[in-house]
């Protein structure tokens, strides 16, 4: 990935977003865009993403001077949500309804989450 490149990842999107995201960068995969737009052009392309994604997710991965070189913008439903953890940028997934968390070394014999 060059200095410059920016990939837009849609989930469940409606197929107008798809086809205008087309006009500024190429579908590699299903869903999966690369491209170089400039910061302005992106912003731009970000804000009617977030209106129209609705029941679908978008993810854009863009550069940034960050220790990473890149930083993470998410929207729509049941999106995995980037937090800061000193510095750099993890991703959190969304919890099922119920699914309360445990640790992972919080294990049985067979396996098994207790």
């Amino acid at each position: 990935m060059s200095a410059g490149t920016t990939v837009v990842v849609l989930i469940a999107a409606p197929p107008g977003l798809r086809g205008h995201l087309t006009r500024w960068f190429v579908e590699v995969a299903a869903g999966v865009y690369v491209g170089n737009p400039n910061s302005r052009i992106r912003d731009r392309l970000w804000n009617l993403l977030a209106e129209r994604i609705h029941d679908g997710q978008a993810v854009m991965v863009e550069p940034a001077a960050t220790e990473q070189g890149w930083t993470i913008r998410t929207a729509g439903r049941d999106r995995w949500a980037p937090v800061d953890f000193e510095g750099l940028t993890l991703i959190a997934r969304p919890r099922q309804s119920g699914q309360s968390w445990r640790p992972a070394n919080e294990m049985k014999q067979n396996g098994m989450i207790t």
